[in-house]
């Protein structure tokens, strides 16, 4: 091997060229040679082993290959053979020169680490996208996990090149920072928060990718879709996207709206407010007149058999319409807008369906529509309560009634 080392030296000695000159022009050469070899080793190797898994790819069914490929797992791994060959000749190279080939040995140790850890890195990602396949995974927090062992790798990786690059021993360089662990922790606080909540979101599931979440605080209010080690993001219904600190989803109130996506329908909560000056008793030409309304003609009818007979047993003076027990425009409408909501196509009947009278306000008594639609999606659920409510207020007048509106002066 001495011989080899020193080929190109000997030749040049004998042409008279100096023995400085000739040490440096044999490390060179010795140089150029063993990088060239290096370069094709790595160039055959990498497609080489990039055929190869891209056959077993195609053989198998599973996707996880495929992903290895995607994240250049085998072309990481190629790197290796022209690392170790580098490392098993650059002594020879720089026999010479002790403190370039003990700088370069250093260096090339480090390079060792660096590419280990991307190795790992390309592993844990492959890992990653395939769960993500899965639908038991979907929604899952399994980014976090991934970010919590690369943060780990990268850690051992960061405190063996240190004590590489320091000469001290990794486990004497290792108890001198355990000694530091109250300054660590300070540093990696977030981190160590981000880790803890992800664990406690994901094992009390109270979030999932996809969750629709309303967080007033940071002003997201829309689709989950990402959740890492650090951050969760929620895209708005504006397409912008909200970051929020993971574990603010543990120590703040936030609403997630899965509930009702699970439920099978969408809630409809909104009322109209009539005035109260336009509710009356119904005499009986305006009972004829509702009959004619066909949602509520057997409801009236029946309606007004039982209370004929109520006001006869209790001999009720009915020339004054208040006495006995009457029929009320309003009573009809509400009756009315409950039969209409429980015949309408898009309402959840499996459900809870009420249309209430709500508490007198100053303004009039709100009449409220409290239902589900079947239909979940924004933009139609507005379309159907639009669809209701057009059909309420132009509904109003058909029973003398009227709707509040507040009426500026000049």
């Amino acid at each position: 091997m001495l011989n080899i080392r020193h080929i190109l030296y000997n030749f040049l000695i004998e042409k008279g060229i100096s023995e400085n000159t000739a040490m440096y022009l044999n490390m060179l050469g010795l140089l150029i040679a063993l990088l060239i070899g290096v370069f094709i080793v790595d160039y055959i190797t990498k497609r080489l082993l990039w055929r190869f898994s891209a056959g077993v790819a195609k053989r198998t069914k599973t996707d996880f290959d495929n992903i290895l490929i995607t994240n250049k797992l085998p072309r990481n791994i190629a790197h290796v053979i022209p690392l170790l060959i580098l490392i098993e000749f650059i002594p020879q190279v720089f026999t010479d020169f002790e403190l370039v080939q003990i700088f370069i040995e250093k260096t090339l140790i480090i390079i060792t680490i660096l590419l280990t850890l991307q190795i790992i890195r390309s592993l844990l990602k492959s890992i990653k996208d395939y769960l993500k396949t899965l639908d038991r995974y979907k929604d899952k927090p399994v980014d976090s996990y991934v970010q919590v062992f690369m943060i780990f790798a990268w850690m051992l990786g960061g405190f063996s090149i240190l004590a590489i690059i320091t000469g001290v021993s990794f486990l004497k360089f290792a108890t001198t920072l355990g000694a530091a662990s109250a300054v660590i922790i300070l540093i990696f606080k977030d981190t160590i928060l981000g880790f803890v909540a992800s664990i406690q979101v994901s094992i009390n599931d109270m979030v999932r990718i996809g969750d629709w979440i309303t967080f007033d605080k940071y002003g997201a209010d829309g689709d989950v879709i990402e959740i890492n080690l650090a951050t969760v993001k929620v895209q708005n219904w504006d397409m912008t996207i909200t970051t929020i600190p993971t574990y603010a989803l543990i120590s703040d109130s936030f609403k997630n709206w899965r509930g009702m996506m699970d439920s099978g329908g969408r809630r409809i909560k909104r009322s109209v407010i009539i005035k109260v000056s336009t509710i009356k008793f119904l005499n009986t030409e305006d009972i004829e007149r509702f009959k004619k309304i066909q949602l509520v003609t057997k409801y009236i009818e029946s309606k007004s058999k039982e209370i004929n007979l109520y006001n006869e047993k209790i001999g009720a003076d009915k020339s004054v319409l208040i006495n006995g027990i009457n029929l009320t425009n309003f009573g009809v409408f509400r009756k009315y807008l409950q039969t209409y909501v429980e015949n309408h196509s898009a309402i959840n009947e499996n459900m809870t369906l009420m249309v209430r009278q709500l508490e007198p306000t100053s303004q009039g008594i709100p009449m409220e529509i409290y239902a589900f639609s079947k239909d979940q999606r924004w933009v139609n659920y507005e379309f159907i309560i639009g669809d209701i409510f057009d059909h309420v207020l132009a509904a109003v007048k058909y029973f003398d009634l009227e709707i509040y509106e507040l009426s500026l002066g000049k």
